[in-house]
């Protein structure tokens, strides 16, 4: 199986420019500010033919105890369980610190193997000098390295696939097979709870304080005929509320997790209903044309009466109009109700954008319903539709052959998309539909 490299180290040593460097893209956030990285951040590293997952970890502080270092510490020790090899990274400019020995304590105690001691920011001959000062800690291989300028990464990688397992044929890369399924929403409604649940284990950081989550993570879930990349995301905010560099970046990750999603899960508070964020998330779900489902989450605190659920549709359906045709099911992550179900309604909206209605059906279907309303006439001109296809694309697709495709109204157009809908389903996609001169 593909193997698993961590990089691990104390706050601000270089960890995720390392990260970003490894897998040749900027996924993870990168600030001078300590601390920016909290969850694990997985990625690919491809380097002279072999492939492996990288982990990016937060900081580790050891004697901090409030909530999230606490929290970070924990995902640092199971990314350190995870791995085939540790890229143990500290930084030459900072010189040893007590940090950097609580940390060797913890490989000593996990019993980790495969310990790369990896000599950041090391970009003269001056500090290459100073990186001797860290040979005295334990470990198997020793580097040095500028992360930010790459210098000595390549002798680095050479060394990191000597030591991981082959890749077998049946490992091979499958990321861009696999559907990937976000979970956005506003800060604090359950997401990072939501794949804890499903995972069954502890994969993203849950904390009261809103934001906790920035990077836009990505969980394998291969679990009771399932295979997907769930998406952790950062809460989305109003814009005004944005207050650092951090947090919008965080969001630009949020929005380009939905624009590389197949499906998007919008989870919404249901102790606090819909809001006016919530829409705005929805019309970015919109825009890029993603599978789209709206959870409502936090279901067992609420106050039950009869036809509540009906009453919660009805008025989600009303505030999202012109949209109608959108699973909203009511969850609960904490106490797992429902959590299945949900990624059944996942499993069959993908498999409804996978399926191609043949052409002669959808004429034979089509047709005569056109034939029965037609297009109104336009300046005299009859206007006329010949043919219909579906074309393969990220969401249902449809176009229809016409005499005078620039003069058929919007208004048409959405009488076609209803009689879609009704012959033929797409519950949870946005149709889209072209009109081509024939």
């Amino acid at each position: 199986m593909r193997g698993i490299v961590a990089i691990i180290g104390r706050p601000n040593v270089g960890k995720s420019t390392l990260f970003n460097r490894l897998i040749e893209r900027r996924q993870a956030i990168v600030d001078d500010q300590p601390g920016v990285t909290r969850d694990r951040n997985y990625g690919i590293c491809e380097w002279n033919g072999h492939k492996f997952t990288v982990i990016d970890t937060g900081g580790y502080i050891p004697e901090d105890n409030s909530s999230i270092p606490t929290a970070i510490r924990e995902q640092v020790e199971i990314a350190i369980e995870e791995a085939d090899a540790l890229l143990f990274l500290v930084d030459v400019k900072e010189g040893l610190t007590f940090d950097d020995y609580s940390i060797v304590e913890v490989l000593r105690r996990k019993k980790a193997k495969n310990v790369f001691l990896v000599v950041n920011k090391v970009d003269n001959p001056a500090r290459d000098f100073l990186a001797g000062e860290f040979y005295s800690l334990p470990h198997d291989y020793f580097f040095t390295i500028s992360a930010i300028n790459g210098s000595g990464t390549g002798d680095l990688l050479d060394q990191i696939v000597r030591v991981l397992p082959s890749t077998t044929e049946d490992d091979k890369d499958t990321e861009g097979q696999v559907p990937k399924i976000s979970f956005v929403g506003r800060p604090n409604v359950g997401k990072s709870s939501l794949i804890n649940a499903l995972m069954g284990r502890t994969v993203n950081i849950v904390s009261d304080v809103p934001g906790t989550t920035r990077d836009a993570i990505y969980t394998r879930y291969r679990a009771f005929g399932f295979d997907y990349y769930l998406v952790d995301t950062a809460g989305l905010r109003k814009a005004k509320k944005v207050k650092d560099q951090i947090e919008f970046y965080a969001a630009i990750r949020t929005i380009r997790a939905i624009q590389h999603s197949d499906i998007v899960c919008l989870v919404i508070d249901a102790t606090e209903g819909l809001q006016a964020q919530d829409l705005h998330i929805l019309s970015l779900i919109e825009r890029h044309k993603r599978g789209m489902i709206i959870l409502y989450n936090k279901w067992d605190l609420v106050e039950k009466y009869p036809n509540i659920e009906k009453d919660y549709i009805d008025y989600t359906l009303k505030r999202i109009a012109p949209l109608s045709d959108i699973p909203i099911l009511f969850i609960s992550a904490t106490e797992k109700i429902r959590i299945y179900k949900a990624m059944e309604t996942v499993k069959q909206l993908f498999e409804k954008r996978q399926t191609l209605i043949p052409t002669h059906h959808l004429n034979e279907v089509l047709l005569p319903i056109v034939k029965q309303t037609p297009p109104p006439s336009v300046a005299g001109k009859s206007i006329k539709i010949k043919f219909i296809t579906q074309v393969n694309a990220s969401n249902p697709s449809f176009v229809f052959f016409t005499n005078h495709p620039k003069l058929i109204p919007n208004s048409y157009k959405r009488f076609l998309e209803k009689r879609i809908r009704e012959h033929f389903g797409f519950e949870g996609w946005i149709i889209s539909i072209y009109f081509r001169e024939s």
